[in-house]
């Protein structure tokens, strides 16, 4: 506004003293018709600060360089050079092909080059056939975040762009392939959820909770009780565990993961009846102890611990007790497992008597009462036939007729 006021002030002060100078010339007899039109009719006034200010906001970008440009202009008249069509022609051929994009469309592209701000690059220029190069920013080159934008992508790197803005008053748009990403990794994430299967996941951050870990490029929660023999620790973080989905929300963006539960069925998958393994002690209760192997809980009943009779079971076993036992029955379908160890004593009473005895011929043990369980096997199935072929040899021919079976068969008058 002050700006306004002094030119204002300013104009009005040139047309006072103009008006005086036209005075003095009419009365040294100068010819008035000759000197207003002169001064005051053909002499166009200078535009106004604000105007000149005013105008230059309106400007596009490449109408303020040229009007700054200082250095040597050539123009080229249309009839020196014959190129078989007019500027107007050329305007109109490209105003009907330049391409229209919208937001969400996915179009193909080629990285430009980087852009730079400071010490790390922002972003990258990509040609997708727009009027000027669309801009990809440093956030939405990867689901996950990334430091630096050439971790991302390479320059000349042909692939896929989401459009995620209109154009700019420079004919601008900004892609992004974090939102083409993050489509695909829940479409996989169904997938999985829906197939109940089993992938690895990086750990990326532990809380107090659990740790948060990377699921096909999403960031999915791993809650402390379902991380098969550890704590959450920040020694975790970096390491690869077998994970299994326990809650898929995809308008909540919400991912719940196990990593017992993978553990479970994998191992599940590899043992069978019979098979000697080593696990620890995690808690006793009156009935029993629960062990755990290779991340699967099993029980160990006290009556299974040693062919003596047990008192006291925590006087035999206690808690993080490292042991040996065998699997004489599973649960594939509920990840279940029953151990003993009586089969593992080489005479009644050893797990009550010499523990580590037990455990240090575990092995042998378990081949002698395999072979035993062999021989008993054997022997049933020889008893079982005896009894069939004795079957076989009865026949009619201890009745005398078929009248005394008849007789006998009939019911008896009173």
């Amino acid at each position: 506004q002050k700006l306004t006021d002094a030119t204002n002030y300013y104009l009005l002060l040139q047309d006072f003293i103009m008006f005086s100078k036209v005075l003095v010339l009419l009365a040294l007899g100068f010819d008035a018709n000759a000197l207003v039109p002169s001064v005051w009719t053909t002499a166009p006034r200078r535009a106004s600060p604000a105007t000149v200010v005013m105008k230059a906001a309106q400007l596009s970008k490449f109408e303020k360089r040229k009007s700054t440009w200082k250095g040597q202009t050539s123009v080229v008249e249309e009839d020196e050079v014959d190129v078989g069509f007019t500027y107007a022609e050329f305007d109109t051929l490209i105003s009907e092909q330049s391409v229209s994009f919208l937001r969400g469309d996915v179009v193909p592209g080629t990285v430009v080059q980087f852009q730079s701000g400071g010490s790390k690059t922002q972003g990258a220029l990509i040609d997708i056939g727009a009027k000027s190069a669309a801009f990809l920013p440093l956030r939405e080159a990867a689901l996950l975040p990334v430091e630096d934008i050439s971790d991302a992508i390479d320059v000349d790197e042909k692939r896929q762009f989401q459009v995620i803005s209109e154009e700019n008053t420079d004919g601008q748009l900004m892609l992004s392939i974090r939102r083409i990403e993050f489509k695909e990794a829940w479409d996989q994430v169904d997938a999985a959820y829906a197939e109940d299967a089993c992938f690895d996941g990086e750990v990326l951050a532990v809380n107090k909770g659990g740790c948060v870990v990377a699921a096909y490029g999403l960031r999915a929660f791993l809650p402390g009780s379902h991380l098969c023999g550890q704590l959450p620790s920040e020694e975790l973080i970096g390491n690869k565990y077998p994970l299994k989905f326990l809650e898929v929300d995809r308008e909540e963006n919400k991912l719940v993961v196990s990593n017992r539960r993978a553990m479970v069925e994998n191992s599940m998958v590899q043992i069978k009846r019979g098979d000697v393994c080593t696990g620890v002690v995690k808690a006793i209760k009156p009935y029993g102890a629960f062990v755990e192997i290779n991340g699967i809980s099993g029980l160990l009943h006290i009556s299974q611990i040693s062919y003596d009779r047990i008192e006291n079971l925590e006087e035999v076993l206690s808690p993080n007790q490292l042991l040996k036992c065998m699997i004489i029955d599973h649960d594939k379908a509920n990840g279940r497992i029953a151990l003993s160890t009586k089969t593992l004593e080489p005479e009644p009473g050893d797990m009550i008597k010499d523990q580590q005895g037990v455990f240090d011929n575990a092995e042998a043990t378990a081949a002698k009462y395999h072979l035993r369980m062999e021989e008993e096997r054997e022997a049933r199935e020889a008893a079982a036939k005896d009894i069939v072929m004795g079957l076989g040899d009865l026949d009619a021919s201890t009745f005398d007729s078929a009248s005394d079976l008849d007789q006998i068969l009939a019911p008896s008058e009173e």
